[in-house]
């Protein structure tokens, strides 16, 4: 190798170490970035200095899953527009009449939204529902708000539409949408049970001393004309019943369409367009409701993992590691909670997509990939969106999940629903 080659090669490492450290930590100390913002940085920095050509980065770059997203999201968007997520939300408190009634409508309700729905937005919503409400009522909210993130998290481990990384391994794997939800359900169903079992033993003083629960009347959502609806003002507890009746159709036809086994992507894609074919809403509105860092971070740690396949370390852990976890489902899983929880979810995905074809059953390790690094989101405090989105949004409520409460439920959560979603995937 002459000097050239080694300069570029060590500053490629460089810049392949900086990025997934930022990622890891979701920031780079003294540097205002966030994980979106340092995987677009990473890309452009590799393609600078050589480490990849712009054709091979853009040809890195999986539009199939991208699109998906961006599809999503759009979907996502009008639903909350129009009002759904108030209107769920209040609907499931109002039928709340215990403690343990509370928690399980909340466990129920976020897990089935989060397998439909991006994960993410169920949290942004539905928590400062669960705050106001339990705060009114003198309970403590820890439980309730920790439940909420763990549900979210298994529900959507259970679609290839609920999730970002699903979405990867949807369209990277071909799966269909029936096969993936015949497949998950169970795993995702008896996860909820186990995560419910662990918050009643972790916080046995709150469901133990029973109480009735009040819904806050300022909680109810109205409906709402055309010309409110359009009008200045907060939209919040508002209902627009006509976008409300054409989103809810679009995703029932969508959902037809995946269980007649049409594209994914392409089924979603066919949704979002009838949603932004309107004369009701203006298109800004809708846009300004998408998360665009997330196409950022994709497109970037796209051409990232790209990079890292070409390194000399990644050929390593292929040769040498690979033929050990690639001996039985278990190791896998084990190997993937780790890493997801080192440099996050998406990037692990990501940097073991190219590793599935050593497996035999590639259909049972695409979906054994789905469960653990989903799964090993409800590890920690930090260890997804979701769970930093409730105790982010909780703050503003004067609520603090600590790092301690959350570990104490999350960390038997997270291993026994790894292990029962191997175990499962693997025998059936």
């Amino acid at each position: 190798m002459n000097l050239e080659n080694l300069v570029k090669t060590l500053l490629a490492d460089f810049v392949i170490l900086l990025s997934l450290f930022g990622i890891a930590l979701g920031r780079i100390p003294t540097l205002r970035m966030n994980r979106a913002t340092i995987a677009f940085s990473g890309a452009a920095f590799l393609v600078a200095i050589g480490a990849l050509s712009i054709q091979d980065a853009l040809g890195a770059i999986d539009l199939n899953t991208l699109i998906l997203i961006l599809s999503m999201m759009i979907i996502t968007a009008n639903l909350k527009i129009s009002g759904f997520f108030d209107l769920a939300g209040t609907a499931v408190l109002r039928a709340s009449r215990t403690p343990r009634r509370l928690l399980v409508l909340i466990m129920g309700a976020s897990a089935i939204l989060s397998a439909l729905f991006l994960n993410d937005t169920v949290c942004i919503m539905f928590t400062p529902l669960v705050a106001v409400l339990t705060l009114r009522s003198k309970r403590n909210p820890v439980p309730y708000l920790i439940a909420l993130a763990l549900s979210a998290n298994i529900g959507s481990a259970a679609t290839i539409i609920g999730n970002p990384q699903n979405m990867l391994i949807g369209a990277s794997s071909g799966i269909p949408f029936l096969i993936f939800l015949k497949r998950m359900a169970i795993p995702s169903i008896l996860g909820l049970f186990l995560a419910y079992g662990a918050i009643l033993w972790g916080f046995r003083r709150e469901f133990s001393r029973g109480g009735i629960i009040e819904v806050p009347p300022l909680s109810s959502p109205r409906f709402v004309q055309a010309e409110e609806f359009n009008g200045p003002g907060e939209m919040k507890n508002r209902v627009y019943k006509p976008l409300l009746l054409k989103a809810l159709a679009a995703v029932v036809l969508m959902t037809t369409a995946f269980l007649l086994n049409a594209p994914v992507t392409a089924a979603a894609m066919v949704a979002a367009a009838i949603l932004l074919t309107t004369r009701r809403i203006k298109p800004e509105r809708v846009f300004a409701e998408l998360d665009w860092t997330i196409i950022a971070f994709f497109g970037g740690l796209f051409v990232i993992t790209e990079a890292v396949g070409r390194t000399s370390a990644f050929s390593f852990l292929v040769q040498r590691g690979m033929p050990l976890v690639g001996q039985g489902m278990g190791r896998f899983s084990f190997f993937i909670l780790i890493l997801s929880n080192l440099i996050s979810n998406v990037p692990a995905v990501m940097l073991l997509r190219p590793l599935i074809e050593w497996f035999k059953d590639r259909e049972t390790a695409w979906l054994v990939l789905a469960m653990a690094s989903t799964y090993a989101g409800n590890l920690t405090l930090l260890g997804s969106v979701a769970n930093l989105i409730v105790a982010e949004s909780a703050k503003r409520y004067g609520i603090d999940i600590k790092f301690g409460a959350y570990l104490k439920v999350g960390l038997p959560t997270t291993i026994l629903t790894v292990v029962l979603g191997t175990l499962w995937l693997s025998f059936f």
